[in-house]
């Protein structure tokens, strides 16, 4: 864990405070975040997530239904957990808690998921079935359905037509069809040529670190809060997620070591995505951001206490 922090966690630590030093110093301004936000967004984000979900094979995929079924449930139910609850309790509108949905009830697996299971319980198939599983979930369907609940049309009270304008809206955003493509070709068995990776992996390698400097700006932009809503987006994160992944994959006798791998996924800090896609849209952007600064500090205390639980239940 130690050296998991000094290689992964702090790095996201340091830039997201460089980014934070920039913007209280105005190296960039408020128009020039936004395009930084745009350009993950529209560009390095839809590259990144193509190009993990592509690698995946379709065997891995059905070769654990039950783990699969499980994350689908916990995600997803996590994902409208937090959504009720920010626009229940918190009173927040439609559009807001989308988001909070998506910061609070995705982990971002695709960016930390390999880099904390791999040195812990090896570069295996079963690591990669959970990290591809997962990130499929995330990725393909809660960032299409967040999107359709942040879309104005969606919140209409029209009939059908509303309706559909806010889905055919959210799949034309590149964020919502190249990971939902990518999920098709693994599903077809359609393999992308090795050769064709690096087409895609120049974009996609500038995602994680001008995503988390654009959260230090947009963090720097906002009077940094502590409230019972931050506090009610990490515990969601951190504790009721991988508590779920820990409960349901026991009680359906899910495989000890994905269940462990399961679990630590579950209590990932917040996917990046819901922070670009925040501001992007200029929505819950001080508590998103405030959330995911919060999450990730947290994460250096809970990531070994689930460790520890998982393995004593396994």
């Amino acid at each position: 864990m130690f050296s998991f922090f000094l290689s992964d966690l702090l790095p996201i630590i340091v830039v997201m405070l460089l980014g934070y030093a920039s913007g209280k110093r105005h190296t960039f301004s408020e128009e020039q975040a936004r395009a930084l936000n745009k350009l993950v967004l529209n560009f390095a984000l839809p590259a990144a997530l193509f190009v993990s979900i592509a690698r995946a094979d379709r065997d891995m995929i059905f070769a654990d239904t039950r783990m699969t079924i499980v994350a689908f449930i916990v995600v997803l139910g996590c994902f409208f957990f937090s959504w009720f609850g920010c626009y229940t309790f918190f009173k927040r509108t439609r559009a807001e808690a989308a988001v909070c949905a998506l910061i609070a009830g995705s982990p971002t697996i695709g960016f930390l998921g390999f880099a904390v299971l791999d040195p812990i319980y090896g570069d295996s198939v079963k690591t990669g079935l959970v990290v591809a599983i997962i990130s499929i979930i995330v990725n393909a369907i809660t960032i299409p359905i967040g999107l359709y609940l942040l879309n104005p049309s969606a919140r209409d009270d029209d009939k059908g037509s509303s309706g559909k304008s806010a889905l055919v809206s959210a799949f034309k955003e590149p964020v919502v069809w190249a990971p939902v493509l990518a999920t098709a070709l693994v599903l077809l068995g359609i393999k992308i040529p090795n050769a064709w990776e690096p087409c895609f992996n120049l974009i996609a390698q500038t995602n994680s670190g001008v995503a988390v400097f654009a959260a230090g700006l947009t963090l720097a932009a906002h009077k940094f809060e502590f409230s019972l809503e931050i506090v009610y987006n990490t515990l969601l994160k951190l504790i009721l997620m991988p508590l779920l992944m820990l409960l349901v994959g026991w009680l359906v006798h899910v495989d000890a070591q994905q269940l462990q791998m399961m679990v630590l996924a579950g209590a990932l800090p917040p996917a990046f995505s819901g922070i670009i896609i925040a501001s992007r849209f200029n929505i819950y952007t001080r508590t998103g951001t405030a959330s995911l600064a919060v999450s990730v500090l947290g994460f250096i205390v809970t990531a070994p206490m689930w460790i520890y639980i998982s393995r004593l239940v396994a």
